[in-house]
């Protein structure tokens, strides 16, 4: 029975516990540096030359989406104003081809999809 702790040693066990809360409260201070990374402000006006540059387009090709409204634009004059978090959501929802869905979630589809099968009727 080496694991009965008497009166006379709890002051060591305390001390034991509260080094290794210290330790503890340690390595949580090093791993909340570690993960403050500062997420970049991509809500910047960009120019249509700097647009065009961007989504990898000839320019008349963005001013006729422009001009047709497929392409999110403001226009408080003459010119145009994108925002470069704007054309992300932009591409992200006219993709052609669909995001890959985890396996969770091609499971859950399956399962909504199938419906039960009739019970087979001989008449």
């Amino acid at each position: 029975m080496e694991n009965v702790i008497t009166f006379n040693d709890l002051p060591q066990v305390v001390a034991e516990l509260r080094d290794e809360v210290i330790g503890m409260r340690q390595m949580l201070a090093c791993l909340q540096k570690g993960n403050t990374v500062r997420k970049e402000n991509t809500h910047r006006p960009m120019s249509v030359e700097d647009a065009a540059e961007y989504l990898k387009i000839p320019l008349r090709t963005l001013y006729m989406k422009l001009g047709n409204g497929t392409i999110p634009a403001t226009k408080p004059g003459k010119r145009y104003v994108l925002y470069q978090d704007e054309l992300d959501k932009w591409l992200e929802c006219n993709r052609k081809n669909p995001v890959p869905l985890t396996v969770e979630e091609e499971n859950a589809a399956v399962l909504a999809s199938n419906r039960r099968k009739p019970a087979n009727r001989n008449w």
